[in-house]
């Protein structure tokens, strides 16, 4: 589905957002940013630091301090720390493999282990508050193969899988268990830090939304239910809201084009704009209005910050950032300065630490990296 690719979101609807052709967006990561190249663009390479070499972040990255990178080279995206903050759990295409499978690695980046059955194609890892176990979803029950790619007579599309479902995985057995056996998609799960819910997206109900439910999969809950795409949820510190990221359609016509593709299975994104929600689904509010591309959503412990992944700055649409932005809108600040794509951003509990990944010091064109920083306030 992705044989080249580097992490850039493109809506498919190009020329309204004066976006570049060759870039592809597919719904295939809990933030929903995994895309691909149709026409390659080589890029920049540089040669690789060696493993723990502190880098120098780049002019105007002022809160990051102590940058390394963490893997070498590959398709490397969405590291999420565990509760103990000692282990990453991310998703990688890697030989022998043709599409995403999860790995966890230490938080140095050293151990790293295929923990997914290798089969299908998984997406959205995430650890479980016991440590022992892992939640992500998979196709693997449809079938070993990767899924094939979306139909492209409909223009440029996302595929929404029908096949996904989501499962938890016990690392020292390996027992697995399935957590949703609703038709149609259901992925992009993450657990509340409270480690008492998972937020999930699902088509279950006929428009992809959020949900959430016990960590047995059980008591779910539906939490949106405005027409257009919901997805890439993570929990505040405390448990108590929801930080997403939402397509909206904006005309009749956008969305009755939005669910005719839907019934294929398909989406058509325009514009994601940053939401946040109290864990039950109350008290609804957009935070951002920049009529970009923005993505990854997550909250700063403090819970007064959040903090995501935007094509806003670029007049091209084609270098995505990392920026903060208060809760109420306000105070929108530039992150990250790398002239390609720097994207999936985690912090840790004490806000010390951010792990997030970008196209910088490719060993190849194409690579993306896992990087950890030290956060300077």
């Amino acid at each position: 589905m992705r044989p080249h690719f580097q992490y850039r979101l493109a809506p498919m609807n190009a020329q309204r957002l004066h976006l570049p052709l060759l870039f592809v967006l597919a719904l295939t990561a809990c933030d929903g940013t995994r895309a691909q190249q149709a026409d390659p663009d080589p890029g920049s390479t540089t040669a690789p630091p060696k493993p723990g070499t502190p880098l120098a972040a780049l002019e105007g990255e002022r809160h990051l301090k102590n940058l390394r990178q963490l893997t070498f080279g590959g398709e490397n995206a969405e590291a999420y720390f565990s509760f103990d903050e000692q282990r990453l759990i991310f998703q990688t295409t890697r030989p022998p493999h043709g599409c995403d499978q999860m790995y966890v690695m230490d938080r140095d980046g050293a151990n790293q282990a295929l923990v997914s059955s290798g089969l299908g194609r998984t997406t959205c890892g995430y650890f479980l508050p016991d440590g022992r176990s892992i939640l992500y979803a998979s196709t693997h029950l449809a079938s070993p193969d990767c899924p094939p790619p979306p139909d492209r007579s409909q223009g440029y599309v996302w595929a929404i899988y029908e096949s996904y479902d989501i499962f938890t995985k016990n690392l020292k057995t390996g027992e697995m268990t399935r957590l949703t056996d609703a038709p149609g998609y259901d992925a992009e799960a993450t657990v509340s830090p409270r480690g008492d819910r998972i937020v999930f997206t699902s088509v279950r109900d006929g428009d992809l939304d959020l949900y959430s439910m016990r960590l047995d999969g059980s008591d779910v809950k539906r939490l949106t239910s405005e027409v257009g795409y919901d997805g890439g949820a993570f929990f505040s510190a405390d448990g108590s809201k929801i930080v997403y990221r939402a397509m909206r359609p904006a005309t009749p016509e956008a969305e009755k084009d939005y669910k005719a593709l839907l019934e294929r299975a398909l989406v058509r994104p325009t514009a994601l704009e940053i939401f946040v929600m109290d864990a039950d689904g109350s008290n609804k509010r957009q935070v951002t209005d920049l009529g970009a591309a923005s993505f990854a959503p997550f909250m700063h412990p403090d819970g007064k910050r959040i903090i995501f992944s935007s094509n806003y700055g670029d007049e091209k649409r084609r270098n995505f950032d990392l920026y903060m932005i208060n809760v109420d809108g306000s105070g929108l600040e530039r992150v990250t300065t790398f002239d390609s794509f720097d994207g999936f951003p985690m912090f840790t509990m004490d806000g010390k630490t951010l792990v997030f990944c970008s196209n910088r010091h490719n060993a190849a064109p194409h690579d993306t990296n896992v990087f950890m920083a030290d956060w300077a306030e």
